[in-house]
């Protein structure tokens, strides 16, 4: 991960773009295994809602890497946590 707005460190985050980012956190910090697709699921669709307004616009990069970045973080939750496939290395041929 890097040292986006996804670092777990601090209690109150001062998070720049709440909109979706507020449920990847919930995701990142879901503890109950049961909860957890869930929380995934919704962070998921926070962040495709998001890109749908970005769509329109050629501003905002940076928001763009931090929504790469919560990505990698949510696909290496789906991966470690819920035992999804990594489609990534099935696609790179490892």
């Amino acid at each position: 991960m890097t040292t986006s707005e996804f670092s777990l460190s601090g209690s109150s985050p001062n998070l720049r773009y709440p909109e979706w980012s507020l449920k990847c956190r919930e995701a990142l910090l879901e503890a109950d295994p049961k909860k957890l697709a869930e929380r995934v699921a919704e962070a998921e669709m926070a962040i495709f809602g998001r890109l749908q307004q970005l769509s329109r616009t050629q501003d905002a990069h940076a928001e763009r890497e931090e929504i790469e970045d919560a990505v990698r973080a949510l696909r290496v939750i789906k991966r470690d946590r819920l035992n999804f496939p990594d489609w990534e290395s099935r696609m790179s041929g490892s």
